[in-house]
């Protein structure tokens, strides 16, 4: 590269309007703050590791990121707030494996789950454990297959809701389990259904670890089985499904940030780098170990984006087979 051509590109960096939207986006991203949309209540699981990241963010980048909780039909409502925002990495969705499921179970949506979003960074996978009412007959998980077997129709297992990723991987245990015959009882939230299952109404529910924990250790339900490929750090004596006799099974739900479609590829490639930096902190580690969370700090846009991709490609026909529809 010659003088002329060096002043050249100075008296283009000096002229903000000339450079690329890209390299401007990344020159001056982020000046002023960022929100951070949660489809999902104040305080919930997926709100808290949410607005830890966030706080950990705010810390590490020239603006503050606020978290802003946005619900209504599932996670519809606070999806589509992103989708019709600003492409300008000033508006972010904190979403879980209900995005995955969005376009086979609501008939009709004001957005493109796929097309209208920019995958940036999963920030982790919370592994499910199987539970069962104490007083259920059996005391593994091939026992309450062979039970099931033996009663098809005649038990009924607990969700947090159609299409929540505890009724997604219920189903997906059902099928693999050898088309097992058990009714689906949708309650609002775990800690709705939790009373029936320890009153004997539920023989069944998953739920994620971090919620089952407590009642398992108190001896008040009977913990059969964890979904992760590798047994939890805190029940190193439970099985995982595969080890008691489904093979293959393995089901999570998941946390993963967006951006509107069309954001300049720098802001995008600059969040990723920022969350993975947040997420491989001892701090945030230990406390979202705490909540069951495995984390991830290693993930880019391509890798989160392939991550989406394959698991909508697990959930659909598991969708479809239960004829999974929004209430």
């Amino acid at each position: 590269m010659n003088r002329r051509d060096l002043l050249a590109l100075g008296a283009a960096a000096a002229l903000p309007g000339l450079l690329p939207a890209a390299a401007r986006a990344q020159a001056t991203w982020p000046n002023q703050p960022i929100r951070m949309i949660v489809p999902f209540a104040a305080g919930g699981p997926t709100d808290v590791p949410a607005r830890l990241i966030a706080d950990e963010l705010s810390k590490m980048l020239p603006q503050r990121v606020v978290v802003e909780n946005r619900t209504g039909a599932g996670v519809v409502v606070g999806s589509d707030a992103v989708a019709k925002a600003p492409k300008d990495g000033y508006t972010a969705l904190y979403t879980t494996i209900a995005h995955a499921a969005l376009r086979e179970i609501f008939p009709s949506l004001p957005f493109d789950p796929m097309k209208d979003f920019q995958p940036v960074a999963l920030t982790g996978v919370i592994p499910m454990i199987m539970m069962v009412n104490k007083n259920l007959p059996v005391n593994s998980l091939p026992e309450l297959i062979e039970l099931f077997k033996k009663n098809p129709g005649k038990y009924d297992y607990a969700s947090t809701g159609n299409g929540a990723a505890l009724h997604l991987a219920s189903e997906l245990f059902l099928k693999q389990a050898g088309d097992l015959k058990v009714n689906h009882v949708p309650y609002r939230g775990s800690a709705a259904a939790m009373p029936d299952l320890l009153n004997g109404t539920i023989a069944m529910m998953l739920d994620v670890a971090n919620n089952a924990l407590p009642f398992i250790r108190s001896k008040e339900v009977k913990g059969l089985a964890v979904s992760s490929a590798d047994r939890l750090p805190q029940l190193p004596d439970m099985p995982t499904f595969q080890q008691g006799g489904v093979p293959g099974y393995e089901a999570y739900t998941w946390h993963m940030v967006m951006l509107p479609a069309g954001t300049p590829a720098a802001v995008v490639t600059q969040l990723n780098e920022a969350i993975n930096k947040v997420m491989a902190m001892d701090s945030v580690k230990a406390r979202l170990s705490d909540l069951t969370m495995q984390t991830r700090s290693d993930t880019t846009p391509a890798s989160t984006a392939k991550f989406l991709d394959d698991e909508i490609a697990k959930w659909t026909p598991i969708i479809q087979a239960a004829g999974i529809k929004a209430n």
